[in-house]
This record gives structure tokens, sequence and C-alpha cells, in this order.
């Protein structure tokens, strides 16, 4: 791990031992190598493309050119829209930035099938690859395994950005796009609307907001409820799952999320749907107390 990123996390650890186990609201999360920290060579499978099942090195194939190294610890649905973004931006810029999807896993075998599988359901035509070093990733890269993406945009081999992102969504991709078109040299990028709109048209508008119908829709997205769509809520929500909240913290951020959406029967709804979802995947987000807090604000808003 860089010794900025070790100083960062002992930083946040005596922060969190004096304040009681308490965390503040502006509390950063830290995932992989820091802006101005440099980016080490590492190996990954290749897996899709005329180079699939051999190895590489993609800092060492980069040669220093701009590069968006996205590392994924998982899929998610809420994940894919912000995916496509970055990688139809890749695609349209692919002369001077160079971007690839890393997906870390525990298994390699079982790695390999799923990231296969994913990779031709999302028709991912960038780089993509397993990570060699299992599910941490790179070991001197200190990804945070809380962080689902995390996005270490570097020039030069020198971090320029990065975004550690809890539950990446849509809501995202303004602040990552305009990193990495400045990044890139980009004077005048495309919105992040635009982008995905470019996305869905080239994959047939199958994930087009507005423009699947029911049986599409359904099939396109088997979870229940849905990520907010508003930029604070959908905040809220990410902050809430947090495994490394105290119960001070929940209560603070429920509180927070009452008083935001208290005279908006859309906000209501937004916020119905997203706590819905994530207590659909049990114990995966968030604490045994915010689950169960969680249960109750959802029981509430179903009243009203």
């Amino acid at each position: 791990m860089p010794l900025s990123a070790f100083i960062g996390r002992l930083v946040a650890s005596l922060l969190l031992a004096l304040s009681g186990g308490r965390l503040f609201a502006a509390d950063p999360v830290f995932s992989g190598p820091q802006p101005g920290e440099k980016t080490t060579g590492f190996k990954v499978l290749e897996i899709v493309g005329a180079n699939a099942s051999q190895e590489r090195d993609p800092i060492a194939a980069n040669a220093g050119a701009p590069t968006a190294l996205v590392f994924l610890h998982g899929i998610e649905r809420s994940l894919v829209p912000l995916l496509r973004a970055v990688e139809t931006y890749g695609v349209s810029n692919q002369s001077r930035l160079k971007t690839e999807i890393v997906f870390l896993s525990a298994d390699r075998l079982e790695g390999e099938q799923r990231l296969k599988a994913a990779a031709a359901s999302l028709r991912l035509r960038v780089r993509v690859g397993l990570s060699l070093d299992g599910a941490e990733g790179p070991g001197n890269y200190g990804l945070n395994k809380d962080c689902l993406m995390t996005i270490v945009a570097a020039r030069s081999n020198v971090v320029v950005t990065n975004f550690a992102l809890v539950q990446p969504g849509i809501a995202d991709a303004p602040a990552v796009i305009a990193a990495l078109a400045k990044l890139c040299g980009d004077t005048k990028p495309p919105t992040a609307e635009a982008i995905l709109a470019q996305a869905n048209a080239g994959r047939g508008g199958m994930m087009a907001r507005g423009q699947t119908n029911r049986t599409e829709a359904k099939s396109a997205d088997p979870f229940p409820g849905a990520v907010p769509t508003d930029a604070k809520l959908q905040g809220l929500l990410r902050s809430f799952i947090r495994p490394t909240n105290d119960d001070a913290r929940v209560d603070a951020l429920l509180t927070e999320v009452k008083d935001y959406i208290r005279d908006s029967a859309d906000l209501k709804r937004q916020a119905r749907d997203g706590w819905t979802r994530v207590l659909h995947f049990g114990d995966r987000y968030g604490t045994a107390y915010s689950r169960k807090v969680g249960a109750e604000f959802l029981e509430s808003l179903k009243k009203e």
C-alpha cells in the first residue's frame, strides 16, 4: 500500500478513536492510490478480444498514456449505467484515453466464468481483465472492499483523480466524465446524459430511461425497488448502508433523510424504492442496526 494511502487510513482510524467511535458526516472513503501517487504494474487475465485468456500488465501496456482504471468488486444493476457511461466515453476517446475495466474475484476460475458472461451481456468494448491478485486486487493499491467501484485516473503513471464509490450510480457520472475529459484533454465533453443515451442506442436502447416497455424493464431489473434518482437522496442512502457506521451515525443519517423528504411525495416514493432495494439484499449492506431501523423506516413510508 502506498505510504500516503497508509497515512490517510491511519489518520482516519485515529479520528474514529478520538471521537468515541462516531464518524463525522464529511468523513472521506479511501480506496486505491491517491492523487500524486504512482500507479505501479499489476497483472490481469484478459477476458475479451483477440488476446482473451492471456496475461498482461495494463500499466506497462499503456506506457504512461492517460488511463482510467475501473476496479470492480462486483456487478450490480445500480452501477451498470455509470459503467456504461465510462466505457462509452472511453470508446469514443480511445485515441487519447486508455480505459481498463478490472474485476476482482477471490476465485480465479469462477471469476473468469462470471466475467465472461458479464462482459458479453454488457457488450463491453474496452479492455476487460480479471485481477490475478484475488479479491483484494493489486497489493500495493490499497483497494477498499467496501467500495463496489474504484476509478483511478492517471497520466504518466501518476494518479490525477480518484473516485472511491461505495454504491456507484449514474449520479456519479457528471463528476467522473468531467475528470476523465480533463485527464485526456477533451475540452468539450458531452454530458453524462448524452453519453448514456449514446450507450443505450448502441445496445438497442435496452436501458434507455422511459423507452423500455414493461416486459423489458422487468427482465432488465429483477430486483425490487429502485435506486433513487435524486442525487442527494442517493448519496444519503449510500452513506446509510456503509458497514463502518455506528448506531449514532445511522440515526443521524435517517433523521437527515426524513427531514429531506418530508415535503415531497416524489422523494418519499424514491426513498421507499431505495430502502426496498437495499433491504432485499439482507446482510450484504449496512449493519444489523441499520437494517433494523431501515426496515422500520420502510414500513412507515408504506403507510403514508
